[in-house]
Parts: structure tokens; sequence; C-alpha cells
């Protein structure tokens, strides 16, 4: 098959990235893998959708960094090809790297990726379930049973109100956003720097305040659904723990945490199976869970990472598993001939 990376751009990838795992485990399967960013969509004038990709031809690289200097160095070229050629187009970019300094990218994986799915590629995840998705607003739409208590403001005195009924504190974080960037556990409302903490991080919009869960200094559980449910391997199940650094409220690997073997609990499994209506609902294939106790804090759907990470902790490589439920969805739109839209396949 021929498989589609969208990513911000090429030059920022990492050999640690999940992405970079997904492309060389899709080459050497023998896949034709491509990638494209969010400024290589060409809509032409007789409504074809061509996509400008970065491709390895006859090359397999078979390390990470081989990988990805094979996709920047100068002998690379770009190709110009019609988005009905690519088999599989999987968005793999994050909206909120772009928000401030790329507005107009933020967004382009959704918009082009409704438009390849129309024309009859696989986009995964589904870009009309991706649009619903641009913030943290669409965390809300999950059970109340399974999320802390939340506020959502910009008024200073209800976030105070807010902070005043908590005893073990809030957390304070962006309406969009990722990494752990702009994250602060409060505990009074009247820290002396809460005006402060406000003020930087309602500078991109509305705030999020959410209820401080005791277990979180203990750290949290990245989980993997693909299609609804647990990925998993035997006994084995795509989790790790994050635990903070010391002195830091987040877990984020970004922010210094530390990858420890994750013991994912009877609780973690009926979060995902709360969740797993919705999500097969909105197509969404492949999503990461930021669990603590039996609370989701995050869930990501635009770029969850951490396989290779659970490939070290675990010797376990889950993107066969990924790959394996791609080529199926491959084969079953052949098979039934375009009977089967996009959401359908997104999630077979």
């Amino acid at each position: 098959m021929r498989i589609a990376f969208l990513v911000n751009a090429i030059e920022t990838e990492k050999p640690s990235y999940t992405t970079t795992a997904l492309a060389l485990a899709a080459l050497a399967r023998g896949h034709d893998v491509r990638y494209i960013t969010p400024g290589d969509f060409i809509l032409s004038p007789d409504d074809a959708l061509m996509i400008r990709t970065a491709q390895f031809g006859d090359a397999r690289p078979k390390k990470p960094e081989t990988l990805l200097r094979a996709l920047t160095g100068p002998e690379q070229e770009r190709t110009l090809i019609n988005v009905e050629e690519v088999d599989v187009l999987f968005l793999r970019n994050d909206p909120a790297l772009d928000a401030d300094s790329r507005p107009w990218a933020a967004h382009a994986g959704a918009n082009f990726g409704r438009l390849a799915a129309e024309r009859g590629t696989i986009v995964v995840n589904d870009p009309c379930g991706l649009a619903l998705a641009q913030d943290k607003l669409y965390f809300q739409d999950f059970p109340a049973i399974v999320r802390p208590t939340t506020l959502i403001s910009k008024d200073i005195e209800e976030i105070r109100s807010f902070i005043d009924n908590h005893s073990d504190g809030v957390i304070i974080k962006p309406l969009q956003g990722s990494g752990g960037k702009n994250v602060f556990r409060v505990a009074s409302s009247t820290e002396s720097n809460l005006n402060q903490i406000i003020d930087a991080v309602g500078e991109v919009g509305y705030l999020i305040a959410q209820s401080y869960l005791p277990k979180a200094s203990d750290g949290d559980t990245r989980m993997f659904l693909m299609n609804g449910r647990p990925l998993k391997r035997g006994t084995v199940y795509a989790a790790f723990r994050r635990v903070p650094a010391r002195g830091d409220v987040r877990s984020n690997l970004h922010a210094r945490g530390t990858p420890k073997r994750a013991n994912v609990t009877k609780e973690m499994l009926a979060i995902a199976e709360t969740l797993r209506p919705k999500l097969v609902e909105d197509g969404m294939f492949l999503v990461g869970l930021d669990i603590v106790g039996d609370k989701l804090l995050e869930i990501n759907v635009f770029t969850p990472g951490g396989l290779q990470t659970i490939r070290e902790l675990c010797d376990v490589d889950f993107c066969e598993e990924i790959l394996d439920s791609l080529e199926n969805k491959v084969s079953t739109k052949k098979t039934y001939n375009g009977v089967l839209n996009n959401r359908i396949l997104s999630t077979y």
C-alpha cells in the first residue's frame, strides 16, 4: 500500500517519534511511504487534490536516524501525486504547535483530509472527527463519570471560586495546548502569582481549571486504543507510566517525565470501554489516553506518542498491529469496491 504521513514539519521530526517508528515498520513491509506537511496540498482547477510528497524510492532505511536524513538530505526531491493514488493518509500533525505561529496550518490536516476522504483515500484519524477535537472542549463530550471536575472560563473570579471549592487544589492549563506547556498546579486562590498564571495561560485563549487528583503525584498512564479498543498483544498492553520529575506537576516526557512499565488496571479498561462508543462514532483509529486512577486526564487524538518507549520497556513493537489494521482497511475497501465510507473504514 502507499501510505502518507502528515506531520507539522519534516525538519522537526525526531528518531524517537511514533510516526518515525510507523514509517520504518511500513518500509520494512515493502510499503511505499511518503511524508507531507500542511503546505503540501494543492486543489487544482479540475478539482483534483494533489499532494507534494517526500519519499524514499528504492531506499529502505532501517534506522530512525537514517530515515530522517533521507527525508531532509540534499538529494531529496518532492513528487507531486494525486491523493487518489494514496491508500492511507495518516494525519499525525499537532494543531497546537501551529496555532500561534502558523494558524493557517493548524486545521489543514482535517480540512484537506476531508477532501481526500471524499476522493476515496482512507484517512485516519477521520478528519471530520478531528475537526470536532481541535481543542480540549472535545474532552467534555465524554461521560462525566470518567472526567475530573472541570471549569472552562476566562473569568478570574469564576476561576478563584472554583479553586476555593477544591481543597486539593486545581490544575490550570490552556484549552488548546500539548506537551505539558503552560500547565500549573494551584493550591489556593490566595496564591500571590495566581493573576500571573491566569494571564500567561489565558493569553492564548480560554483556560481549563481541573480538580487536582492527588494520585497524579505518582504519575499517569498513557494507554493506546486502536479502533476503539485497548491495543494489546497477548497479555501486554500498549501502555506505559509517566512519572513526573521532582517538583513538577507534569508527567509529559517532554517535561522530563520518566517512563516506567505500566500496570493496566480494571479501572483503566473500564474507562476505555466507556469511551469506545464515541471514539468509534467519530472515526478515531488511534488515540492515547492519559489516566490517573479511575479518571481520564487527557485524550490525544492527533499525535499520540510513546510506541518506541513501550517497545523499549516491554520488548513489543505495536507498530505491527497498527499496520496489520491499516492493511486490513485497504483490503476491505478493495473488496467492497468503494461501498464503505472513510468513517466506517477508519474503525474497521
